[in-house]
């Protein structure tokens, strides 16, 4: 079962590998995608979601078709929705909000 770490690393790869293609390398700040973090929080929404936070950004987006639920993550948002459609990332959340909804 994936993780939410596992998440977040898949995230932070992808954003590097996505600015150092569009831009030099030079310009990717690697150090401001240090502590991305991905979760979900069942006592705030109760449709299917998972939140992003980038540095001091953050935002929720819905878990079927990504689109925001609330939040904004400035340039990087649209990042997210490239991201959230590469095989298998969709299939993961969902199995930890699964998992989640079933533990609580």
């Amino acid at each position: 079962m994936a993780t939410f770490k596992d998440l977040e690393d898949s995230f932070k790869n992808f954003l590097i590998q996505e600015q150092s293609d569009a831009h030099s390398s030079r310009n990717v700040s690697v150090a401001k995608y240090n502590n991305i973090k991905i979760w979900m929080d069942l006592s705030k929404y109760t449709q299917p979601h998972f939140f992003v936070r980038i540095s001091i950004s953050e935002a929720v987006f819905a878990l079927n078709d990504c689109t925001k639920i609330n939040g904004g993550l400035g340039y990087e948002e649209r990042f997210v929705s490239k991201w959230f459609g590469r095989m298998g990332i969709k299939d993961k959340l969902t199995e930890l909000w699964n998992s989640a909804e079933k533990d609580n």
